[in-house]
Parts: C-alpha cells; sequence; structure tokens
C-alpha cells in the first residue's frame, strides 16, 4: 500500500511541477486562476518565470523524495527530516494564510478563490495526507 500511496504522490506532485516549468516557458493555460486575487481582480501575487522555476524544481525534488525509494534509492538518515516537511508545507498550504489562499481564507468569491475552495487546498491537504501516512504506517 505504501509503495502506491508513494507511486500516487510522485506522479501528481510531478504534474504540478510540469505545470509551473510550463508557465516558466511562457506558458498561459490556466496560470490566472491559479493566483490568488482581492475582489478588485488585482493579482497578490507576481508570477515570474524565476519564481514559476524555483517552485517548479522544489516540486521535482519532491515527487523524487517520494519516488527514488520505490526503485531502491535511498537517502541518508540524515535526511528524514525531509519526509516531515513536505507534508508540513502542503499542510500549511491547505490552511492558508487567512486572508487569500487556504481553507481559512476570508476572500473566497472571487475565481481563484473559488477554486482554491474546491481544488488547491483539498489536493494540498490530501497531499500532506498521504505523505504524513508515510511516516506513520509505512
Amino acid at each position: 500500500m505504501q509503495i502506491a500511496i508513494s507511486v500516487l504522490l510522485s506522479l501528481i506532485i510531478l504534474m504540478l511541477s510540469v505545470l509551473h516549468f510550463y508557465w516558466a516557458l511562457g506558458g498561459k493555460w490556466r496560470l490566472d486562476e491559479a493566483v490568488p486575487t482581492n475582489y478588485d481582480g488585482k493579482k497578490m501575487l507576481k508570477t515570474t518565470v524565476l519564481y514559476c522555476i524555483v517552485v517548479g524544481t522544489g516540486l521535482m525534488a519532491f515527487s523524487a523524495f517520494y519516488f527514488l525509494p520505490i526503485v531502491g534509492i535511498y537517502l541518508p538518515n540524515f535526511l528524514n527530516f525531509i519526509g516531515w516537511l513536505i507534508p508540513s508545507i502542503f499542510l500549511l498550504r491547505s490552511i492558508g494564510d487567512f486572508k487569500y489562499v487556504g481553507f481559512f481564507k476570508t476572500v473566497k468569491t472571487t475565481r481563484f478563490g473559488k477554486l482554491d475552495t474546491q481544488y488547491f487546498s483539498p489536493l494540498c491537504l490530501l497531499l500532506a495526507v498521504l505523505g504524513l501516512s508515510i511516516l506513520v504506517f509505512g
């Protein structure tokens, strides 16, 4: 079961990474819907090429973290904290900043706010729970 969870985590996070690299290369598909806005439509996050590359690279590293043990490659023990760090990041993202992102945001009726409530925050919570389940039950 843990292998299936690791594969699922790795693939979902890899897809998110690819999406960020697509945006870094100039792709526009769904980019506007992935950025929080205020009620006036002003973007609350600047999406630069560098930002997309940094996030895409981080997500790719997270994906590798879950995939490498499946193929028999293990990190040194002193890096075990990463197993807690990744789910913590996704859990914090799902909780949010209490204004524009996460389950506890106050700006909820923008296009991003609705998508965040329906898809983005639940996905982050799912990734956190799956990552923690590997640690607890693995």
